[in-house]
């Protein structure tokens, strides 16, 4: 629950930005005076006032992050199909947590290096296999660019309300907490990780407190609740 993180983290940290970013969606919730301050409720809200972006690390097909793409020296278009994910870029940038990529392939194939590969290559209409490895990397780094600018343009209108500080703190979570972490630095925020706002867990782990922070979130509260 997006609100339950928010609450947490409003008790802790009065004044800033919460930016969870999961497997499918980026959430942008704006904290002050140690509450919650958000213009939507429901999705359909949240999604008109850009504090829900559908965009994540795993499961965004790639087609959602842009409709061309430089390869080779050329500009080329993206297929309009269901071949590549998210999951797919960040795994071939190395960032891909392993808990984070749950569901099955665009393709139904297997989860590696080299299967990544394929599928952005079958994006562009290219056979993986005769494509060198360092081109499609790049490749997965534009997209990884094009998210970031997704999200950062959700951001800079959350700032633009007027209601934070031009350089205020901003909490990071989800399994894709990564790419907050760098737009924060991207931006002159300072950054606080969600993970460090959680009492330590008895037995460390994966996915950690900061993956799944509303569920932590929720223990913590009801700890407080008389």
């Amino acid at each position: 629950n997006w609100l339950a993180t928010a609450q947490w983290a409003a008790r802790l940290h009065p004044n800033g930005l919460l930016a969870d970013v999961g497997s499918a969606t980026t959430g942008l919730i704006e904290l002050a005076d140690g509450r919650p301050v958000s213009r939507g409720f429901t999705d359909a809200e949240r999604l008109r006032y850009q504090e829900l972006v559908y965009t994540g690390i795993a499961r965004t097909p790639l087609m959602a992050l842009a409709n061309t793409v430089p390869w080779q020296g050329e500009w080329v278009g993206v297929m309009a199909e269901h071949f590549a994910t998210t999951a797919d870029v960040y795994r071939l940038t190395g960032e891909l947590p392993d808990h984070a990529d749950q569901l099955p392939t665009a393709d139904n194939g297997d989860k590696t290096l080299a299967a990544s590969a394929r599928r952005l290559a079958r994006l562009i209409g290219c056979d993986g296999d005769s494509e060198s490895l360092a081109d499609l990397r790049k490749l997965a780094h534009y997209f990884r660019d094009r998210q970031l600018d997704l999200i950062q343009k959700a951001w800079s209108r959350q700032l633009s309300t007027g209601d934070l500080e031009a350089d205020c703190s901003v909490i990071g979570a989800g399994a894709g907490r990564f790419l907050v972490q760098e737009l924060a630095t991207r931006m002159g925020h300072p950054y606080q990780d969600i993970a460090d706002l959680f009492p330590p867990p008895r037995t460390p782990g994966y996915p950690t407190l900061a993956d799944c922070a509303p569920a932590a979130a929720i223990a913590c509260l009801l700890r407080l609740t008389p």
